[in-house]
C-alpha cells in the first residue's frame, strides 16, 4: 500500500514536470495571439495597434495614477498573462488626470501592451 502511494505520488510529480512548460507557454501568451505583434527595439514585443485602458481614483493625483496603472495591469494580465501586464514595459502611453471632486483625483491610462525578452528582476511596488 505504501509503495503504491509512493508510485502514484511520483507519477503525479512527473506529469506536473512534463506539463509545466506547456502551461507556462499558454499562460505567457493568453489571448495575445489574436492581435498582431511588432518588435520594438531589441528587447520588446508589443501589440501592433491594440491598446488597453485603466482608470483609478485617489486623494492625490499620484495615487489616482497608480490606481489607474494597477487597473491596466490587472486586466492585461488577466487577458494575456503576466509577461504582457507590466505597464512600465508598455508603449504609446497616455495619462489623463482630472480632479474628480473637491478632494479626489481621477486618472485614465491607455497604452499598447508589450512583453520584454529581458529577464524580469522583480517588481517595484
Amino acid at each position: 500500500m505504501k509503495r503504491m502511494c509512493l508510485v502514484a505520488a511520483g507519477a503525479a510529480v512527473l506529469v506536473g514536470v512534463v506539463a509545466t512548460p506547456a502551461l507556462v507557454q499558454a499562460q505567457e501568451t493568453g489571448l495575445a495571439s489574436i492581435h498582431s505583434w511588432v518588435q520594438v527595439g531589441r528587447n520588446k514585443t508589443c501589440m501592433e495597434s491594440h491598446t488597453h485602458d485603466g482608470s483609478g481614483t485617489g486623494k492625490t493625483k499620484k495615487d489616482a495614477e497608480k490606481a489607474a496603472i494597477r487597473s491596466w495591469e490587472s486586466f492585461t494580465i488577466w487577458e494575456y498573462g503576466p509577461p504582457w501586464g507590466r505597464y512600465s514595459e508598455s508603449v504609446s502611453k497616455t495619462v489623463n488626470c482630472d480632479r474628480a471632486t473637491g478632494s479626489d483625483f481621477s486618472c485614465h491610462v491607455n497604452s499598447r501592451p508589450c512583453k520584454s525578452s529581458r529577464p524580469v528582476k522583480g517588481r517595484k511596488k
